[in-house]
């Protein structure tokens, strides 16, 4: 049987609205769609000049830019600080990522960032309430228009759910949930940053602490020599051809080392310390043992500038953040258009509980609403402007964020580069002062000179050793250092979807 037009036209023209809401929600969001800030990078780095740094090979062409066969090629990858070698620093760093409350933080405040991702991606559904209420009323007899037959007492029992829905039609939500995904991608990459301080600084620390070892072994075998020369200076004054001021000399610059070695115990022991934190381990229980720095220096491989842009987690993140301001730009503009709210009721009353949920009883209503906002004293154009600005303010920010880690990729390599040609000066200077303190000891023992000379030919070669061993720290901590300026072994590819 064909039903009646009367019947079918009214699902008819719900089944069309609907579409055509769909189509319009479906429709191109307002405001700008993200596009990238430009950057153009340089083909290669200025520096490169150190034996520890690892750059690509030259382009097949023979040009003078580099080139590596995938993004992934000549780039440290996931635990960089293996590259040392050293089994030590291998466990502290690994507790970093299970122990640190630092990193527990920034992982939290990415964790409410990604919650606020879902709050607004549900504004793309409607909201549904339902719920049953009961009312015992007592009308007054005498009020206005009152018959015998109108009742004054009676129950209001209902069972009723309502539905709200504001249709995405400008795209106000859209860009909305855009803007907190990227967001939400900003605090992953601040948690990445936040990761990698953590971890070169415990490096950093821990190479200046092994460092600081090597400086006590030096020092501990220049008391042991001192001690020789004290005694030789006390033999040779018993033995009439000495005087008391060379042992008195000899005594001094004795107890002069020795103070010096217990100094650098008070620098390794807050090093201990700032190891012992970053790691968050109970620091009476904890100690590193004795251990000079005698690793070799690794290669640290460079890759190609314009892989900086892509391992950098801070120049992610202020990209990210620019991604998410565009995105309130087409918050700001869908305020210029209408909103529109669809609503509708329905579900039982009665003033009895054997009627209640009889079909009698149902109720229901469709409605919608269209407001459209006329005039506001430019506020709306005010906001979409200083969305803008916004914007442009961050897009600056981000070209900021990429200067600044060329600079620092830059600073870092001079720095092994330089420090390169300092230890090997440095290394020839000790060379030179240990030649120097042989022979003045032996023309002390001779008889040929007074005891103040081989006291300076032994300062100079303190001096000089113990420089060298400083160029030696300062050598791993420019390595760390430009580790951490090109990124670890961190990418953009590990921001999540």
């Amino acid at each position: 049987m064909r039903a009646s037009p009367q019947r079918v036209s009214p699902w008819i023209g719900s089944l069309t609205a609907l579409i055509t809401l769909s189509l319009l929600t479906g429709c191109k969001p307002v405001g700008p769609d993200y596009s990238k800030p430009g950057y153009t990078a340089p083909a290669t780095y200025k520096e490169t000049g150190a034996p520890t740094v690892l750059v690509p090979p030259p382009a097949p062409d023979g040009g003078g830019s580099w080139q590596t066969a995938s993004p992934s090629d000549g780039m440290l990858r996931g635990k960089w600080w293996e590259v040392y070698n050293d089994p030590q620093l291998n466990k502290l760093e690994e507790r970093i990522a299970t122990n640190n409350q630092s990193l527990r933080s920034a992982y939290e405040t990415y964790l409410a960032a990604r919650d606020q991702v879902a709050s607004a991606r549900s504004q793309f559904y409607p909201t549904l309430s339902a719920g049953p209420s009961f009312t015992h009323e007592k009308t007054s007899s005498n009020r206005p228009l009152a018959t015998n037959q109108t009742p004054t007492n009676y129950n209001d029992l209902q069972l009723t759910g309502q539905a709200s829905w504001e249709p995405d039609f400008w795209g106000r939500i859209r860009r909305t949930v855009e803007a907190a995904r990227d967001n939400a991608q900003a605090s992953a990459a601040d948690m990445a940053n936040v990761n990698l301080s953590l971890e070169a600084d415990m490096a950093q620390d821990y190479f200046e602490l092994r460092g600081l070892d090597s400086q006590i072994k030096l020092l501990t075998a220049t008391v042991a020599d001192l001690e020789r020369q004290l005694d030789l200076a006390t033999r040779r004054l018993k033995g009439g051809v000495a005087t008391q001021v060379d042992v008195e000399q000899a005594q001094t610059q004795l107890e002069t080392v020795r103070a010096q070695l217990v100094d650098v115990g008070v620098a390794r022991a807050q090093f201990e310390h700032a190891v012992g934190t970053i790691a968050e381990i109970n620091l009476p229980d904890f100690s590193i043992p004795f251990s000079p720095l005698d690793l070799p220096l690794p290669k640290v491989p460079v890759g190609v500038p314009s892989q900086l842009l892509e391992r950098r987690p801070d120049i992610a993140a202020a990209e990210r953040r620019t991604a998410a301001l565009n995105a309130q730009i087409g918050v700001a503009v869908s305020a210029f258009y209408p909103t529109i709210t669809l609503g509708g009721t329905g579900g039982f009353e009665s003033t009895h509980g054997g009627t209640w949920l009889q079909g009698p009883s149902a109720l229901w209503s469709l409605g919608g609403q269209a407001a459209q906002l006329l005039f506001d004293a430019g506020q709306r154009h005010a906001l979409s402007d200083q969305a803008r600005h916004n914007y442009e303010a961050q897009a600056a920010n981000y070209k900021v964020a990429i200067f600044a880690a060329f600079q620092n990729v830059e600073d870092n390599l001079s720095a092994l580069r330089i420090l390169d040609q300092e230890a090997a000066v440095e290394q020839r200077a000790v060379e030179s002062a240990q030649r120097s303190l042989n022979l003045s000891n032996q023309r002390y023992k001779g008889g040929a000179t007074s005891y103040l000379e081989v006291l300076t030919a032994e300062t100079t070669l303190i001096s000089n050793q113990r420089t060298l061993t400083d160029l030696e720290s300062r050598q791993f901590a420019a390595s760390v250092q430009l580790i951490r300026s090109l990124g670890g072994g961190w990418d953009t590819s590990q921001l999540p979807k």
